[in-house]
């Protein structure tokens, strides 16, 4: 019998969450850290188009259409309960985004420090959601 790859673990989680429609936060992370790159110690830092929250230790800041990077907190500080769609930086240098830097979930006391960054495939990633999706709607559909 032959040992199951990180890879393969991931994918069959994901697969699993395709097919009920919604993928977990456990799965979408899978996803996303099998299309992250070797982490850096910092960014260049410009005004952000968005994120998205993974779980409440990863978000994803996105800088440009194609450029995308998974930030891993030091904490559980995203406790979206009460939360903002909003979320606040805190940049020391202000030109770059590093791991002395916060992140602050507006409304709430709770801030965590930026443990790592990895940069993004973003096409890859893009490519793997569109043919999760294909699968899913393939199995949903019988075929």
């Amino acid at each position: 019998m032959k040992p199951i790859t990180a890879a393969a673990a991931a994918a069959a989680l994901v697969l699993a969450g395709c097919a009920t429609g919604r993928l977990s936060d456990t799965q979408r992370l899978a996803l996303y850290q099998q299309h992250a790159g070797a982490p850096v110690s910092q960014i260049r830092y410009r005004d952000p188009i968005g994120w998205d929250r993974i779980d409440d230790q990863h978000v994803v800041l996105q800088m440009r259409s194609n450029e995308s990077w998974l930030l891993r907190l030091s904490g559980p500080c995203l406790q979206w309960s009460n939360g903002s769609p909003f979320l606040g930086l805190s940049s020391f240098s202000g030109m770059t985004l590093s791991l002395f830097d916060k992140v602050i979930a507006p409304g709430s006391q709770l801030s965590c420090m930026i443990q790592e960054i990895r940069p993004l495939d973003v096409k890859a990633l893009r490519a793997a959601e569109k043919a999760l999706r294909g699968k899913a709607g393939a199995q949903a559909s019988g075929t």
